[in-house]
């Protein structure tokens, strides 16, 4: 889905694969977690499936944003037994003066590459917070990877680090972390979607990948700093 005007309809089965990577998932939790307040924001929330990590965080509240009209009754569903989540079928842009709930944390996992505009969604994000509170964004990497899968997945773009930490602090957040994740990843999603021109990420492919690799990586990457990988984690407070 390209987040441009006011398309709010997403087709692909994106998503559905992407329910099997638990421990890619598990991961992202991990390295957000000492940054997680006590009332979060989820923009993007797709199906729910990362919605559901965070209740492991026990936030006070949890509110899920979601702008497509066919995934969001997906979503609903998902949460429906959560008593304190608020779903909201809407665009941030279009409600971020009027939440019920001031967050004090924002979360976008592979969501901000599907902003057209994605500056002023970062302002959003600043005007929003309360003084300390924190953006986690997660997002895919390097642009010379992008391939039919990003074409077909409606990104804008793909990132690198330092262009995207000077955006982030343009508009006002200082960065407190900041790095290249998932370095193995880079020559699979190459072969396949640069150089063999697949056109979606498929359920078979990410389980295995989940299973045989992301525990592997989690534990090199937490000793290692990477000087490149398939995706960026970055943190902004304000």
């Amino acid at each position: 889905m390209k987040i441009e005007g006011n398309q709010t309809q997403y087709f692909g089965r994106d998503l559905e694969a992407m329910s099997f990577a638990q421990n890619y998932h598990q991961w992202i939790l991990a390295e957000f977690r000492p940054f997680l307040g006590q009332h979060l924001l989820e923009v993007g929330a797709g199906t729910g499936d990362f919605s559901k990590l965070l209740l492991q965080h026990q936030p006070t509240s949890l509110t899920v944003l979601e702008p497509s009209q066919n995934m969001f009754p997906l979503l609903k569903a998902k949460l429906k037994n959560e008593t304190h989540i608020e779903c909201l079928n809407t665009f941030f842009g279009n409600i971020y003066q009027s939440l019920s709930k001031q967050p004090d944390t924002i979360i976008y996992v592979n969501v901000l590459e599907h902003i057209s505009e994605d500056k002023a969604e970062l302002t959003y994000m600043y005007e929003t917070l309360p003084k300390n509170g924190h953006v986690c964004i997660f997002v895919p990497a390097l642009q010379w990877l992008y391939g039919t899968a990003d074409e077909n997945l409606g990104h804008f773009r793909r990132y690198h680090k330092k262009p995207l930490e000077s955006l982030i602090q343009q508009v006002g957040f200082k960065i407190v972390k900041s790095r290249y994740f998932d370095l193995v990843g880079i020559l699979p999603w190459w072969l396949l979607f640069c150089l063999f021109k697949n056109q979606e990420v498929k359920a078979g492919q990410v389980s295995i990948y989940d299973k045989l690799v992301i525990p592997v990586m989690r534990k090199v990457e937490s000793k290692i700093p990477l000087p490149i990988g398939k995706n960026i984690l970055i943190v902004g407070q304000k």
